[in-house]
């Protein structure tokens, strides 16, 4: 498949053509806490999937780790996991919580039910036409529809916050297929390799409009995941 060679890259070989420069923006995409799901089930955008306790700590160890630097932009995708992680963010930082819905997570047609590999509905006859095509995927929402429309969140924000830093509070999916894409890599990927740990912040660096730079930084230690794009 052919891939554009990615913002980061992009802007490498961009020479510009006069001395301004663009302000610099910081946008950190920040996943939630770990979600209370004693049966083990793809919550997806299901409602009343709340943080768990260990998911409480992990919201406060991302809010203090973003605490004394310059954010002016707190937003966050409007399901309950996310808006309670942005919750110790927004007491830490005094600014008030703004819906994005670009930061959901996607749509899945497992929703709801429990996909345990060789085990739950993936034995089911009837769901493996949507196991047809990983590479779209053909399970749910297209990763270049997620990564365009989380792309242009981000992008939103970095301009809401003009030379200063925002947070973003989105899900495992979306923010793995936003930095693939900054990175110029391909869309589909192996969900179990997934650098993107519960609580973890992707810090997405803007200079104007462009994506210069990606880093990578897990608060509350390398926290697995128990549901794939949680």
């Amino acid at each position: 498949m052919t891939e554009n060679p990615g913002p980061i890259a992009a802007a490498a070989a961009h020479e510009a053509p006069t001395t301004i420069e663009a302000p610099t923006s910081i946008v950190h995409l920040v996943r939630h806490g770990e979600v209370a799901n004693p049966d083990g089930v793809l919550y997806g955008r299901l409602p009343g999937f709340n943080l768990s306790e260990d998911g409480q700590m992990m919201a406060k160890a991302a809010a203090d780790f973003l605490a004394g630097r310059d954010i002016t932009v707190l937003r966050s995708s409007p399901l309950d996991r996310a808006v309670q992680t942005a919750e110790p963010i927004a007491a830490q930082l005094g600014l008030p919580i703004e819906i994005d819905e670009r930061l959901i997570e996607p749509w899945n047609h497992f929703e709801g039910l429990n996909v345990g590999v060789g085990d739950g509905s993936l034995r089911a006859p009837r769901h493996w036409i949507y196991l047809r095509n990983p590479f779209r995927p053909s399970w749910g929402e297209p990763y270049k529809e997620v990564a365009a429309r989380v792309q242009a969140a981000a992008a939103d924000a970095a301009r809401a916050a003009r030379g200063h830093e925002a947070v973003c509070v989105s899900h495992q999916l979306p923010i793995w297929v936003t930095r693939r894409w900054a990175d110029g890599r391909t869309l589909w990927h192996d969900p179990r390799r997934r650098q993107c740990a519960l609580g973890s912040v992707t810090s997405l660096t803007f200079d104007g409009d462009r994506v210069t730079a990606v880093s990578y930084a897990e608060p509350s230690g390398s926290a697995g995941t128990r549901v794939a794009g949680a």
